[in-house]
């Protein structure tokens, strides 16, 4: 069990001004696996200072791009050291597969840095432009103190989504970690130490939501970047509306998987339903509406049922484990809630719907994975975020049908079409309204913009456009006729 004290603020495990704690249970087991201090608003009060301090007085700003390029390189290869470490606490408080624990939860957020330690070595920050009236600077400067809150699902990929632009263009960081999930920071805040970033460039308090949005209030934070559901997401921006603070919001998603009938079944759907119920389902861009043409719609609930039915579903420290437990007994109550709705309003199961029956199972938050069929895409399971195993078969007519159904949703964040013809695919793809879209597959190039339309979100993450949203642009006018050097 992970016993933790303090918090890391100002470079320095320092102690909480409350005496609560946050008890980490093991979604498997129930067991106790850790406990951190429950942060308050004082502690928030000082991380902000300390963040403040080391933006406006500090050497992190005011370094050439190179030396956060190197700063970030070096955290980079502390991640890596710990990669196999972050993957074991991961899997033990969230629940993930390890083997998705490891590959997404641990190694993906050191390409993810590895990106961005290179992109800020040739990121154009400053810009001598010929203008109407002369020749002026555009100065893209680094924007301050960000407050970062972040999810349970995927806390270090998500932490470094944040982290990683941040810190390239300049600014400096309170990184809110959730109360389900708060053990990784802990690994995090090592890696930071080790790698020798300035005190007070990042700082770690684990808290309530409650706490979080008196973050997003705080004077003294100057941006704001947010993941987590729509609900929140909507009074976060609320709140930066009414201050004026700019905000990066990554929210939820219904996306929608397009097989068109040249798709090979027995080839194809095993890709696929990785995409489908990654995370035990539980990730914003799992491709949990499948559209099938009606032709072949018989055969696609056949197929894919049979492939979930292969799987195992069990402990996530088991290798072969696909489908991990649930964060909560909340959680499993929330999805268990949408599959009776299903079911109340005709759609039928042809696998799953209940809890697994193996007794080494009872203790922890288990759903089995579930496959609807006969699902119209009104039906609440087609139209909700249900951040569970369950996937919902939607019939359509013809191609114009499936992008219909694809844009019939308030979310935007991401989808995909499955085809033998990859030119039929990307002109699909010039129709379907998602921030992010793949042709035979469901990918996140770190090198290309994230984000939602719709309700799924404001602003976009990675790329150079994730860098972007950190900086804030100054224009400096010269003289007509000045001639810079």
């Amino acid at each position: 069990m992970r016993v933790h004290q303090q918090l890391y603020v100002g470079g320095e495990l320092v102690s909480p001004s409350g005496t609560a704690k946050i008890e980490v249970r093991s979604p498997a087991t129930g067991e106790l696996v850790g406990t951190v201090p429950d942060g308050t608003a004082a502690d928030i009060d000082r991380a902000v200072a300390a963040a403040r301090e080391a933006f406006d007085r500090g050497p992190w700003p005011r370094w050439t791009p190179g030396e956060r390029a190197d700063a970030l390189a070096r955290l980079n290869e502390q991640l890596t050291l710990r990669s196999e470490e972050f993957a074991s606490v991961i899997a033990s408080e969230v629940g993930s597969p390890i083997t998705f624990a490891l590959a997404v939860q641990a190694v993906s957020p050191t390409m993810v840095l590895a990106y961005y330690a290179e992109l800020a070595r040739t990121f154009v920050f400053d810009e001598l432009r010929e203008g109407v009236l002369g020749k002026s600077w555009v100065l893209r400067e680094p924007m301050g103190v960000v407050g970062a809150i972040i999810p349970w699902n995927v806390p270090l990929f998500v932490a470094i989504l944040k982290l990683a632009p941040a810190l390239a263009a300049g600014c400096t960081v309170v990184l809110k970690p959730p109360p389900e999930t708060p053990l990784f920071a802990y690994v995090l805040a090592e890696a930071i130490e080790a790698a020798g970033l300035p005190k007070g460039v990042v700082n770690i308090v684990a808290a309530s939501r409650e706490v979080g949005e008196h973050l997003v209030r705080h004077p003294g934070v100057d941006k704001v970047s947010f993941t987590g559901s729509t609900g929140a997401g909507r009074k976060i921006g609320a709140i930066c509306g009414e201050l004026l603070r700019p905000v990066t919001l990554e929210l939820g998603g219904k996306s929608a998987a397009i097989l068109l009938d040249d798709v090979d079944l027995e080839s194809q759907i095993p890709e696929l339903l990785p995409f489908a119920m990654m995370n035990s389902g539980q990730a914003c861009i799992a491709q949990t509406r499948i559209l099938a043409s009606r032709r072949r719609y018989a055969e696609v609930v056949e197929v894919l049922t049979e492939e979930v039915r292969r799987q195992k579903t069990g402990d996530p420290f088991d290798p072969e484990t696909f489908c991990g437990p649930l964060i909560a007994e909340r959680q499993r109550a929330r999805v268990e809630g949408f599959i009776a709705q299903g079911r109340e309003q005709g759609a039928r199961v042809t696998i799953g719907g209940g809890r697994p029956r193996a007794p080494e199972l009872a203790r922890g938050w288990y759903v089995e994975p579930t496959v609807f069929a006969d699902v119209d895409n009104g039906m609440t399971i087609a139209q909700e975020e249900i951040f569970g195993p369950v996937l919902a078969v939607i019939p359509y007519d013809d191609e114009g049908d499936a992008v219909r159904i694809a844009n019939a949703s308030r979310y935007g964040l991401a989808g995909s079409v499955w085809t033998k013809d990859v030119a039929r695919g990307l002109a699909i793809a010039r129709q379907v309204r998602t921030g992010t879209f793949t042709v035979n597959g469901c990918t996140l190039d770190f090198a290309t913009p994230f984000g939602g339309y719709k309700e799924s979100g404001l602003g976009r993450e990675l790329g150079p456009e994730g860098l972007a949203a950190f900086l804030a642009i100054k224009s400096v006018n010269m003289p007509f006729d000045y001639q810079p050097e």
